[in-house]
């Protein structure tokens, strides 16, 4: 995540987009932002879905579909960033912040270039291989970035909003019938067998240079849409031995935190990813039929734990409440060690953070994203969360796109070179930065919360459905015809 391409040259496309946006798509810049006299709740989650959507209609490449990892700084596009494109797109058509026609174009722009996208073994001059995708992108030439690695997990998540916008494009013309047609191809295209490198589990990636990683999904994690995907596939599914295999290396990760008892996995992302397409809501594995529960509640009770580690704030930072916590993967000050309450803390940049016991790693930087994305989940934290966040920082951390990845109360240190942001005098290491990675989750998840938008699309895929169901899940919306 961290690190940038110099050579981009983005002003051009992203003023165009930016242009686009404003003119002849249906929408219109939000309101420039008033610290003072909040609205209602409502109005806040009306004004934040409008800011995070309008992110990515903004920051992705018109040309191309693609969508950078970063914004503002100079960033290469992440393949997963632009999954949550297109599903915040099809948001905002249904909202009417942007016309159905726009949204058509740009999503059949994508998709034509996805799909036209050189595939190979090689190490340059393609932008994946066996149907996958490489984690990140040039965000112009759309070919791998630097020697990143194929990516399991981020393809799953370019696909499910391929899906999605597909799914919401069912019109008859010849423009949706070909974006129906590409998402179909594109999905069926991907060899999930070839990534079953120590069958049945999935491995992480792929390099030319270096072959296959030398993990696999294994343990609970964000993990889930990879293995539905593969087992739905249209084209080269795995056998559903794959889910049983995953599920049996849970192992210890089913345990007690904060009072709640749940699959843990630290940071709140593994909880959210999912989620954000996929109504777990009512539907049963083996595994959670055995302890009681559905996944929706296992990600609920990880929401609450955390909130109760926000309030109890065992390290002592700056800033955290019941009202001001969330930790998962994101941005920070800069890797450095320092004093802090009278004994040397370490703090970091960007790291998968997270909470949990022993497991814990928490810097006192805290991410938006990690509460506001659960908003489904504990709406009666979350909401809370989002009007302090508002009202405490929201003059330095709030803005035309809505929150900045990630702020750190504790660090404010002004003799170390930051890797990320800004020192603010009084508030602490402040990031500049949105990613689409944390930016994506909040869209989507705000949309599921209050209009069971994206779930409601997803329900009726017939590649999430048979994923599901040759996982072993039964029962709530799957037993609906």
């Amino acid at each position: 995540m961290n690190g940038f391409n110099p050579l981009l040259t983005r002003r051009a496309w992203l003023g165009q987009a930016a242009a686009l946006a404003l003119a002849g798509c249906g929408a219109a810049a939000p309101a420039p932002f008033a610290p003072s006299r909040l609205p209602d709740d409502a109005a806040l989650l009306d004004d934040l879905e409008r800011r995070t959507n309008t992110f990515f209609w903004d920051t992705t490449n018109p040309a191309n579909g693609l969508a950078p990892d970063r914004w503002p700084s100079p960033s290469f596009c992440s393949i997963a960033a632009v999954g949550f494109a297109l599903s915040a797109s099809v948001i905002g058509a249904e909202q009417g912040w942007l016309t159905r026609e726009a949204v058509r174009e740009r999503t059949l722009t994508t998709l034509r270039f996805l799909h036209g996208a050189p595939q190979g073994a090689r190490t340059r001059g393609v932008s994946g291989h066996k149907g996958f995708f490489y984690h990140f992108l040039d965000m112009h030439s759309g070919e791998r970035y630097g020697t990143c690695e194929l990516s399991t997990v981020d393809t799953a998540l370019l696909l499910a909003g391929v899906l999605h916008a597909a799914q919401f494009l069912d019109g008859a013309d010849a423009a949706e019938t070909e974006i129906r047609r590409l998402a179909e191809e594109l999905t069926g295209r991907v060899n999930w067998p070839w990534a079953q490198h120590r069958s049945p589990s999935i491995c992480h990636g792929w390099t030319p240079e270096q072959g296959f990683i030398g993990s696999d999904w294994k343990g609970y994690n964000e993990a889930m849409l990879v293995y539905i995907l593969a087992l739905g596939s249209p084209g080269r599914a795995v056998a559903p031995e794959a889910w049983s295999a995953w599920t049996s290396t849970y192992g210890r990760s089913w345990k007690t935190f904060q009072g709640q008892t749940h699959l843990h996995f630290p940071p709140l992302f593994g909880h959210q990813y999912s989620h954000a397409w996929v109504d777990f809501r009512g539907i049963r594995d083996a595994y959670m039929r055995d302890k009681g529960i559905d996944y929706f509640e296992n990600s609920r009770r990880a929401v609450v734990a955390q909130q109760a580690y926000g309030a109890s704030n065992p390290l002592g930072w700056k800033g955290y409440s019941g009202q001001v916590w969330g930790i998962t993967a994101c941005d920070g000050p800069a890797d450095v060690a320092r004093a802090y309450r009278g004994e040397i803390r370490r703090f970091i940049s960007y790291a998968g953070r997270g909470a949990g016991g022993h497991e814990t790693y928490d810097d006192g930087t805290i991410a938006p994203t990690a509460a506001l994305a659960s908003l489904p989940f504990a709406p009666e934290l979350v909401t809370p969360t989002l009007r302090a966040l508002r009202e405490q920082y929201g003059h330095a951390i709030y803005g035309r796109y809505g929150f900045v990845d990630a702020f750190n109360p504790s660090f404010d240190y002004t003799d170390v070179k930051l890797t990320h942001g800004k020192i603010v005098p009084g508030l602490g290491w402040v990031d500049t930065d949105l990613l689409g990675i944390d930016q994506g989750p909040i869209a989507l998840m705000t949309a599921n919360a209050r209009r069971d938008q994206v779930w409601r699309a997803m329900r009726g895929n017939v590649q999430i459905r048979r994923g599901l169901q040759r996982a072993g899940f039964s029962g709530g919306w799957l037993a609906q015809a």
